[in-house]
Formats: structure tokens, sequence, C-alpha cells
């Protein structure tokens, strides 16, 4: 199941890099960092009625991009290393890179999303 989720969620991934023109890391960043936390930022905003945090994280964005738009697919690259170790680290607690990686990248964001949106409802 785990490595089912894992191997879904990764070729997922690479049809979506394929189709926009990216690489599988410039994607994996884009959705992980940004589009992922933009979403969370619209939700909580929308309840909190302000657009702070959201503009926060996009003027973030605005930036990298800026400083990083002729090697932008070379900051990709390096902070998805950087992730790769940060979930690598867990493996001193048992699993390996796929579990740890459903873990941290499918289970915590849904029940972000889950929590999320209750506090929306709410």
């Amino acid at each position: 199941m785990i490595q089912l989720m894992f191997r879904n969620v990764a070729h997922s991934l690479f049809w979506i890099a394929s189709k926009v023109g990216l690489t599988y890391n410039e994607i994996n960043i884009i959705v992980y960092y940004l589009l992922i936390p933009l979403s969370w930022t619209l939700m909580i905003d929308y309840k909190l009625r302000n657009p702070y945090t959201t503009v926060s994280l996009l003027l973030i964005w605005c930036v990298i991009f800026i400083l990083k738009r002729h090697s932008f697919r070379q900051w990709c690259d390096r902070s998805f290393m950087l992730s790769v170790d940060f979930i690598n680290w867990f493996n001193r607690f048992g699993g390996n890179y796929i579990f740890n990686s459903v873990i941290i990248c499918v289970v915590v964001p849904i029940l972000i999303y889950v929590l999320l949106i209750w506090f929306v409802l709410k």
C-alpha cells in the first residue's frame, strides 16, 4: 500500500513535469513548497478574513523567482536533495525513504487539510 501510494504520487509528479516542461525536482518543489502551502494559507486567510499569510508566502516566492530566475532548476535540485536528506533523517526511527515520504508528503498534508477544512467550516 505504501509503495503503491509513493509510486502513484511520483508518477503523477513526473507526468505533470512532462506536460509543463519542467523537471521532476522543479515540480516537486513547486507542489510541496508553493502550491500545497498556498492552499493552506488561502484557507487560513479566508477564515481569519485577511490576506496576510497568503500575501507573505507569495512575496517570498516572488523573491525566490527573481533571485533564482537564471538558476531556478539548480535551486530546485538543491532544495529537493535537502528535502531527501530531511526525509532520510527519519530513517533512524524506523522505516525507509519510501515509507517516510508517504508519511511526511502524503499523510501529514492530508491531516493538515482535514484540520484546516474543519477550522474553516467551524
